[in-house]
């Protein structure tokens, strides 16, 4: 798919066209659309470059999801058991 931004949106935007593909890769992560390894690749950034991007907006770089959440929860349980044992 090719995807054509004229170039006076751009300057208007104050955007490079890579600036532009690094902000639509940032925004779909955020949004859930894409994963972070894919989003780092539309933009043609390295994972940590990519992590930094998302960090420079203020998004998310990391994402717990239920399943972190309840290792978390059961590995505080674990430990509670064993001070307690």
């Amino acid at each position: 798919m090719f995807l054509d931004i004229p170039d006076e949106i751009l300057r208007e935007a104050g955007l490079t066209k890579h600036d532009a593909l690094v902000e639509f890769a940032c925004r779909l992560f955020d949004a859930g659309k894409l994963d972070k390894a894919v989003a780092a690749r539309l933009c043609g950034l390295e994972r940590p470059a990519f992590e930094a991007e998302l960090a420079k907006r203020g998004l998310t770089v990391y994402r717990s999801t239920l399943e972190d959440y309840e290792l978390d929860r059961q590995s505080q349980l674990d430990r509670q058991t064993r001070k307690a044992g």
